[in-house]
């Protein structure tokens, strides 16, 4: 049966943290066949945060696994749309309904 896994990152997606945070994704990955991350919490996020998470992406494919992003921080949303990653990333971009309005 496989195994899914919810993660939810709560520092910064930046060069800060992104060796750190790397290892820990890629251990969860490793521990699971399915990996959705929650990135609501995240703040921050530059070029070394999108390409930790491409890098992830990448890295599911390889291994045959899922991986899926199921929230997106304001944040979040505004670098993967400014740097037109949306496609390259394959989630959708979910809009919280406070902020819809």
């Amino acid at each position: 049966m496989p195994s899914s896994q919810l993660l939810s990152l709560t520092e910064d997606l930046t060069i800060y943290h992104a060796l750190e945070q790397k290892n820990s994704l890629l251990d969860a990955l490793a521990n699971a066949d399915e990996l959705e991350l929650d990135l609501l919490q995240v703040s921050e996020i530059d070029t070394a945060g999108l390409q930790l998470l491409l890098l992830l992406k990448k890295e599911a494919q390889r291994a045959g696994k899922r991986i899926s992003i199921v929230a997106h921080s304001q944040s979040v949303r505004n670098v993967i749309d400014f740097c037109n990653l949306a496609a390259e990333l394959g989630d959708p971009l979910l809009i919280p309904a406070a902020e819809a309005s």
